[in-house]
């Protein structure tokens, strides 16, 4: 390689003078290598641009990371808000199946009161024979019963109405923090790795991965000097080759035609002039003509150590171009979630005044649904009681039916011995009278003629009969309510 280092080469032994057509041709050649200065230049570009996009990248992922910081910290205080909103809705639903379970057992219960009291026949003896056949769900009301039941179920669809406009307001919410966590983690993707100068360490989540572009812009610098070194050694090689001709007989000509369109910018050691160069000894140029030979074959591999510094550095910069892309795309993102987490923010009090708003209109309908069901239960109960007091009524029949029989018995019983009573003193007053009526004058005694007592038992009170009940159907009812004691 043509450097600084090349100042002197292994001396053979005295070669033959250089004829001026080969002089020439490493003129021509050297000329034609000055052209790789359009390759330090491009250089230079590639790595001014490079620090402008270090600078750039730099204020970039500052103002990615301060977003990213700020929108986690909000992110969290939302997830917060919707994690209580969230209770709120699965408390709610809780409540609500409950207050239905309760609601389906209560009605149950009273439907089956009510199947009872439809299936009861009230006994035939205890009704006017024109009323027919009835049942003991004849004598009450049963619209009530509906009525009550629709003011329920208008309560519970009212509450289940609020629960679902509940439901629908957290799933807009999630949502919208969905679609802000989904960007904000788009700006913590993986970035592409352009080079080898990448770190491989993890990036961590609220950080932006170390940038490659220091360590590239630290090999391009490194590159461009190379370059540099090497177009100031193919620059001293053109001088060197310059100042041969002119000093070989009949070069002065062709060093002036050969030097007049140099690459634009090319400033070389020597004034071509047509004044004739200043002498130098055999010796001298005998050496300098040896460093010129084997300077020559060094120049293609300059020039190709210069073009493949440059095709690094091009692929460099378009690593640096595509990273620089990533980060943009990442900062994007972030504003995107920045934009997203605004229009959500504007919103926010809507999202929380909806579980307020539930909280009040489930507390409402369910104050309503309690006291119907309260209404529920003490209706039941009544009917149950009306049910029960049924079976209570054919039992008390049965007991006076039976003290009515008893008292019959006694009666008869009385009235029995009552006539035996009367027969038997009929029978001795009329004995009296045949023994000692003749002496005894009818005045002495106006009673003593006078027939014996006679009794006569007449009803006072109840003057309609128990009714006439068949004691299988009364043991049935006794066997009911001794059931239910």
């Amino acid at each position: 390689m043509v450097s600084s280092n090349s100042s002197a080469s292994v001396r053979d032994a005295s070669p033959p003078p250089t004829p001026l057509d080969t002089l020439v041709s490493h003129l021509v050649a050297s000329k034609r290598s000055l052209s790789s200065i359009e390759h330090v230049w491009r250089a230079n570009e590639i790595v001014t641009s490079t620090r402008v996009h270090l600078e750039a990248s730099a204020i970039t992922s500052a103002r990615t990371s301060f977003l990213q910081a700020g929108i986690t910290t909000q992110l969290r205080t939302l997830e917060r808000v919707h994690t209580r909103s969230k209770a709120i809705e699965t408390e709610g639903a809780e409540e609500y199946r409950d207050v239905l379970r309760t609601l389906d057992e209560a009605e149950k219960r009273l439907r089956g009161t009510l199947g009872s009291l439809r299936t009861t026949m009230v006994e035939h003896t205890l009704r006017p024979e024109s009323d027919g056949r009835k049942t003991l769900l004849d004598f009450v009301d049963e619209g009530g019963v509906d009525k009550l039941l629709a003011g329920v179920e208008e309560s519970a669809t009212a509450a289940k109405g609020a629960h679902t406009e509940l439901v629908e307001t957290n799933l807009g919410f999630r949502d919208e923090i969905g679609r802000i966590q989904d960007a904000i983690d788009g700006s913590r993707a993986p970035l592409h790795k352009p080079s080898r100068n990448w770190s491989d360490e993890s990036s961590r989540p609220d950080d932006m991965p170390e940038s490659p572009i220091p360590d590239i812009l630290q090999s391009m610098e490194d590159r461009a000097k190379e370059m540099a070194d090497n177009l100031e050694s193919l620059v001293k090689h053109f001088d060197l080759c310059v100042t041969a001709i002119k000093h070989t007989e009949g070069g002065g000509d062709a060093a002036q035609r050969l030097t007049d369109d140099l690459p634009e910018g090319m400033a070389v050691g020597h004034q071509i002039t047509g004044a004739p160069p200043e002498p130098i000894g055999d010796q001298e140029r005998e050496e300098m003509l040896e460093v010129l030979a084997n300077d020559a074959g060094q120049v293609e591999d300059v020039l190709t150590e210069i073009r493949d510094h440059i095709s690094e550095m091009e692929a460099l910069s378009e690593n640096v171009t595509v990273y620089i892309a990533q980060i943009d795309q990442v900062y994007s993102n972030v504003l995107k979630a920045f934009r997203l987490l605004e229009a959500l923010e504007s919103r926010l009090h809507a999202f929380i005044a909806q579980s307020q708003v539930f909280i009040m209109r489930w507390d409402d309908e369910r104050a309503k649904i309690n006291e119907r069901m309260d209404e529920l239960e003490s209706l039941g109960d009544f009917y149950s009681g009306y049910l029960s007091a049924y079976d209570n009524l054919l039992v008390e029949i049965g007991r006076r039916q039976f003290m009515e029989q008893q008292m019959e018995k006694v009666l008869q019983e009385a009235i029995r011995k009552l006539d035996t009573l009367h027969e038997e003193d009929s029978m001795k007053r009329e004995a009296f009278k045949a023994d000692y009526g003749d002496f005894l004058p009818v005045d002495i005694w106006p009673g003593l003629t006078n027939p014996p007592l006679r009794f006569e038992v007449t009803q006072v009170h109840g003057s309609e009969k128990v009714p006439d009940i068949s004691k299988s159907v009364i043991q049935r009812a006794i066997h009911r309510v001794e059931g239910k004691a």
